[in-house]
């Protein structure tokens, strides 16, 4: 299968500016307490649905903190990343987990094995054309009963479905809540719950901040 463009360039990028990207976040969740009480309503969730002991991947993992955070819930846990560079940062700070190179669109998962998967702002660079085929995965790879987490910057009202913008990396995509949770509904993967974050003044980038929680069928 031919590589798109858009994954070959934001690889590039992410991969150039890993060390740089895993100091700057580091410490994500410090100061995010409800986003820290979403995830871990998420592992509770994980390890309640089906046989409650699926394992999760977090795809999109970067340099390997919030993969970390969500193995010190309890769960089991997989990073992938498009970056090689940013799993081999994430190898070296987190040893005792699991981390490997892959693509959200085509990925190295058995259908219908995980609990969970974790999306956090890892699908704002794929064109919105790619989009359903990236959900299609997510659903295909999760096992009846498992839950998604997603996380994406929302457009500013429900009538603009998606709209690009300039992100420091590579071009990004914002998106319609309704009409993303309307693809995922399409893949069978129903949205349970929907929490919206509005951006502090002091934000360079004035967007609201979705978190959508959706289970399958």
């Amino acid at each position: 299968m031919t590589e798109p463009d858009t994954l070959h360039v934001t690889r590039e990028a992410y991969d150039a500016i890993a060390p740089t990207y895993a100091e700057m976040f580091h410490d994500q969740l410090r100061d995010r307490p409800l986003e820290r009480a979403l995830l871990s309503a998420f592992a509770e969730l994980v390890r309640a649905s089906g046989d409650g002991h699926g394992p999760v991947a977090d795809l999109g993992c970067g340099p390997g903190g919030i993969t970390a955070h969500l193995h010190g819930l309890g769960l089991d846990v997989l990073g992938v990343d498009a970056s090689p560079v940013m799993v081999g940062l994430a190898r070296r700070a987190h040893p005792g987990i699991r981390f490997e190179v892959g693509s959200m669109a085509a990925l190295d998962i058995e259908d219908g094995t995980l609990g969970g998967v974790l999306a956090r702002w890892s699908v704002i660079h794929t064109p919105p054309r790619d989009v359903p085929g990236v959900l299609a995965e997510f659903a295909r790879v999760l096992a009846p009963g498992g839950h998604l987490l997603i996380a994406f910057p929302a457009t500013d009202g429900p009538d603009e479905k998606t709209r690009s913008y300039d992100h420091t990396v590579a071009t990004a995509y914002r998106w319609s809540p309704d009409h993303l949770a309307a693809l995922l509904r399409a893949h069978g993967l129903e949205e349970a719950a929907r929490l919206r974050f509005e951006p502090k003044p002091t934000d360079r980038r004035q967007f609201r901040e979705i978190q959508l929680l959706a289970r399958k069928a």
